[in-house]
């Protein structure tokens, strides 16, 4: 019987697994970087074991530390989570090694599926549906589109689309590149890339005494950078026969490399309907939650039985209903989709695990979160904040629960793509079941286009005016900003982002004078229309408070909450959620840069500069400079304009803030100025 477990790992999976061990009274105990001794899966845990340093090269990747920290802390098995050392052979066996239990497959089948080109050789042996490999250098035209990946990686690093050939060998050194750096192995191979294919993997669960179960399908087609955003369970819209094909690949795969555990073979379906298998990830998955509540179980716990040598049922209980899976990311998905860092305020998701609520075929909603408000959101690891889960008998009623999840949930903080993962659950692809891996590449622009109407500039009048109550005696409507006048109060002005607000406060209430482009707002409970009794337009205030705000437009009350954090301002909303920034009333002459100036657009680390480069050197237009490293990501950084770097200040292994100054492009080719 297994008496303490240590997560070698952080955040919401080691959260996950520590939940379980509660539930079945095992001691837990966590392990964390210096960047994380005040973290969740900290404060969640039993004992703690710090790992001195920050980036996960000393920390997290450190095998020889993890051991170490868990014979220390008296834990007798390792959970390794996912990522960082989860498919690590090495580490298993020393785990093993130190008379500890391995909540994981045998380290023999770990290494089997380690490298992706052994893996389809050991696949195609086994009769699995494949892909025919592609030679790079003897590639022709008519196999293009090319996908090339990492053979040691996974989560989208170390994967580049060709559709040219003569970008072949950059985008293959890149590969190597990115690869060398996560993975520690530069190999790269070459596959066809199916266009409009989708991405669908099969649970897997074996114990010791050959049973295999094989626990449906999931959907993982909605993905950004090739990582997963949206998931579920079953897979819409796939042949029976097909989920049958699958199931008996995925069993077949489990087999042929003895495996033990959970697992996942993950497929990509072709647009008229064939599979090929992808890999095989040999630990739990991020979307694991969606399979648990379809088939009410907990892979956690059967993860553990398993290593305490219990065998399975012969036959896993019946899937039951559907269940949707979205990823909230700190991230901004205009912009590339490039992680955020900084303190998340406040993290709320009405509803979620509410234990009032019958399971029955209530609709149910379930939150497996890594961070807390307070919490910070740092650079070294992934932007993840948390995973929102709904459950109901059919997928629309799932879709609908989730969707309305994400768009009363409150999260103050960093920039998130919870908009976005809103604007896609009403998508009328997903809605039908029509999925595949382009989806974002063909709908991100209307997915992060402003939303129509003035949703945030009202936003930005509600939180003019909470900040006006706020700082009025006590907060009370109707305000008086200075006391009783005899003459009317002067204006006041308040900026948020591009929106400008003026405002005046009187005996009853707040004046605001231009709430829309086209009218003003009256005051509180007052009766005529600025420009006309019922005009178009016209936005009455109803309520002020310091917190809450109620404007009336067209005769429909919508209430603002409205929470502020120094400068920045969350306003959430029926209509929408908003993150506001107040503008300063006088610039900050410190911000101004250089023209030409590549500036770091997130915190992070220089992982290398281009190949070549110094001062003097002319550099293209668009022609990447320099690689940052930050939350699991490689972002590039790229000339401004054609010219000649006249500065270079980006040195590989360094730390750089937002905004730090990396290099300096002088353009050559821009006009001469008039000299008059």
């Amino acid at each position: 019987m297994i008496g303490a477990v240590l997560v070698a790992n952080r955040g919401e999976i080691a959260c996950r697994v520590f939940r379980t061990c509660r539930e079945l009274g095992i001691t837990t105990v966590a392990v964390h970087a210096d960047a994380d001794a005040g973290a969740l899966h900290v404060r969640a845990a039993d004992l703690a074991v710090r790992l001195p340093g920050a980036a996960p090269a000393d920390t997290y990747l450190r095998g020889d530390l993890l051991v170490r920290a868990a014979l220390a802390a008296g834990a007798d098995a390792v959970h390794p989570g996912y990522g960082f050392l989860a498919e690590n052979a090495e580490f298993a066996r020393a785990v093993l090694d130190a008379g500890m239990v391995w909540i994981g497959p045998p380290p023999e089948a770990i290494e089997a599926m380690a490298s992706k080109t052994r893996a389809k050789k050991l696949m195609a042996a086994a009769g699995v549906p494949l892909l025919a490999p592609v030679d790079p250098a003897a590639a022709t035209r008519a196999d293009l589109p090319l996908l090339l990946k990492a053979a040691a990686g996974g989560g989208g690093r170390g994967m580049r689309i060709v559709r040219e050939l003569g970008d072949m060998e950059r985008e293959a050194r890149e590969a190597s590149a990115e690869a060398r750096a996560a993975f520690g192995d530069g190999e790269v191979f070459a596959e066809p890339y199916v266009t409009g294919g989708r991405h669908v993997e099969v649970q897997i669960l074996a114990d010791a005494h050959g049973t295999v179960w094989a626990l449906g399908t999931r959907d993982c087609s909605l993905q950004r950078r090739h990582q997963k955003v949206i998931e579920e369970s079953p897979a819409p819209a796939l042949p029976d026969a097909l989920r049958t094909e699958l199931a008996g690949a995925a069993v077949a795969a489990a087999r042929a490399v003895g495996y033990r555990g959970a697992g996942t073979v993950e497929f990509l379906i072709s647009a008229d309907g064939r599979p090929y298998f992808l890999e095989m990830n040999t630990r739990l998955q991020v979307e694991h939650p969606v399979t648990e509540e379809v088939f009410g179980l907990d892979l956690v716990a059967l993860q553990l039985s398993v290593a305490e040598g219990t065998p399975l049922p012969p036959e896993p209980p019946a899937a039951r209903g559907h269940a949707v899976e979205a990823r909230l990311y700190a991230e901004d998905p205009a912009d590339g989709w490039a992680p955020r860092a900084g303190r998340l305020h406040l993290l709320e998701v009405p509803g979620a695990g509410d234990p009032g609520r019958a399971r029955g075929d209530a609709p149910r909603l379930r939150v497996d979160a890594g961070y807390a408000g307070g919490d910070t959101i740092g650079v070294h690891y992934d932007a993840l904040i948390a995973k929102v889960i709904a459950w109901a008998p059919t997928r629309a009623a799932a879709l609908r629960r989730l969707r309305d999840a994400l768009r009363r949930a409150r999260v103050h903080g960093p920039d998130t793509n919870r908009a976005v993962l809103v604007r896609s659950l009403e998508h009328p692809e997903v809605l039908a079941g029509r999925l595949d891996t382009g989806f974002y590449d063909r709908h991100l622009a209307a997915l992060t286009a402003p939303a129509p109407g003035a949703g945030e500039r009202h936003a930005a009048v509600a939180a003019a005016l909470a900040d006006a109550a706020a700082r009025s005696r006590g907060g009370a409507v109707p305000a008086r900003l200075g006391g009783w006048r005899n003459v009317p109060s002067a204006p006041q002005t308040k900026t948020y982002g591009a929106h400008e607000i003026r405002y005046r406060a009187t005996r009853d209430g707040f004046v605001v004078e231009n709430a829309t482009e086209d009218a003003e707002v009256t005051a509180e409970g007052a009766e005529a229309a600025v420009e006309g009794d019922g005009a178009a337009g016209t936005v009455r205030v109803t309520s002020v408070s310091p917190s809450r705000v109620g404007l009336e437009t067209g005769g429909v009350v919508t209430h603002f909450d409205v929470a502020a954090y120094g400068d920045e301002v969350h306003v959430d909303s029926a209509t929408g959620s908003y993150r506001l920034r107040a503008r300063p009333r006088f610039a900050d002459p410190s911000r101004g840069a250089e023209p030409g100036s590549l500036l770091a657009p997130l915190p992070g680390t220089v992982v290398r500069v281009a190949e070549g480069l110094a001062e003097g050197v002319r550099v293209g237009a668009g022609q990447p400079v320099v690689w940052l490293e930050a939350m699991k990501m490689e972002h590039r950084v790229v000339a401004p304009a054609s010219g000649t770097l006249t500065a270079l200040l980006a040195v590989p292994g360094r730390q750089v803030e937002v905004g730090a100054l990396l290099a300096v492009v002088t353009a050559t080719d821009a006009p001469e100025e008039d000299p008059s």
